[in-house]
């Protein structure tokens, strides 16, 4: 009873917070209905996944973790498409504008992999240069586990590698108290103060504005929490062993790491991580920023992918 009345106390004074406030507002932003009217669509066997695939040339893909979707990397399409490049940014099945079925194996790190496969093997593409950003860091190395031929080059974003240096700001233990905390992300009664702390702590300054947060809101609120169950509940409690696969991969890498960030530390990592994947030093980009680089530093990002494809 006791822990039943912990529970409404904390939801109650979660619903008297106010809304996530915008700090600052700029210019000719995309918007997020804007974003979403650009996707396209890909059945998969488990449901319909919404994607970016514009311009042509060599692909790149951009990869994003949890909680977000392809909408992190909206700064940073355009520029690399102007550059000559076909880009293809997925909402991976549960985040974004993508389905969310019931059920919550569906969303595990070897489920996600399958699938990006299968939207690359659905619109054609044999082989693409590979960028990932934290929790897209598990689903690509399940996906290289079975396709390396797959991936020209890797680009990895403060991702999620070694047990080492992984922080995640929120651990459940599956269950109640893990469905309740969802049911508020997605109800609204939580929403806003969740969203406000992770990038209150996920950025150097916070300055998002509303039309930014609305691509990270919105998806919640239309109820995709099962694939942040799934990875709060039991990726974070027991993250997968990549290393003796990691030390397999022969295609070209590359590293640009916010060093500030607090949830993904490189430093912890960094030189089994250079030594198992062979990166060199003039291959390691670490920036002034924190966990959320795209947001952060989008065209330092775009001329680094550039410059690093085309050496």
């Amino acid at each position: 009873m006791r822990s039943y009345l912990a529970i409404v106390s904390v939801i109650i004074l979660f619903t008297a917070c106010k809304p996530y406030q915008s700090v600052t507002m700029r210019l000719e932003q995309t918007t997020y209905d804007s974003f979403r009217s650009d996707q396209k669509s890909f059945t998969s066997r488990d449901g319909v996944i919404k994607y970016i695939d514009k311009g042509k040339g060599p692909v790149i893909v951009l990869l994003h973790g949890v909680p977000t979707s392809g909408w992190l990397y909206r700064k940073m399409i355009d520029p690399l498409v102007k550059s000559g490049y076909r880009v293809i940014v997925p909402d991976m099945l549960g985040f974004g504008s993508s389905d969310s079925p019931k059920g919550y194996e569906v969303y595990s790190e070897e489920m996600h992999a399958q699938r990006l496969l299968e939207l690359m093997d659905a619109i054609s593409v044999d082989s693409w240069t590979h960028v990932m950003h934290d929790a897209g860091g598990l689903w690509t190395w399940e996906l290289l586990e079975v396709a390396p031929e797959k991936v020209q080059n890797l680009v990895i974003l403060n991702s999620i590698i070694y047990e080492e240096g992984f922080d995640p700001p929120i651990r459940f233990k599956p269950g109640f108290m893990a469905r309740v905390a969802m049911w508020g992300y997605r109800n609204g009664i939580t929403t806003n103060m969740m969203l406000k702390g992770l990038f209150d702590k996920g950025l150097t300054e916070n300055t998002l504005n509303k039309t930014d947060v609305e691509g990270y809101k919105r998806p919640l609120k239309e109820g995709k929490t099962k694939g942040m169950y799934y990875f709060f509940t039991q990726t974070c409690n027991a993250l997968p062993e990549y290393q003796p696969m990691i030390q397999k991969i022969e295609m070209p890498a590359m590293i640009i790491w916010g060093k500030n960030d607090t949830f993904l530390q490189l430093e912890p990592q960094q030189e089994a991580l250079q030594k198992d994947l062979r990166i060199a030093d003039k291959d390691v980009h670490i920036m002034e920023a924190k966990h959320f680089i795209q947001e952060e530093k989008p065209q330092e990002i775009v001329q680094m992918i550039l410059a690093f494809i085309k050496q």
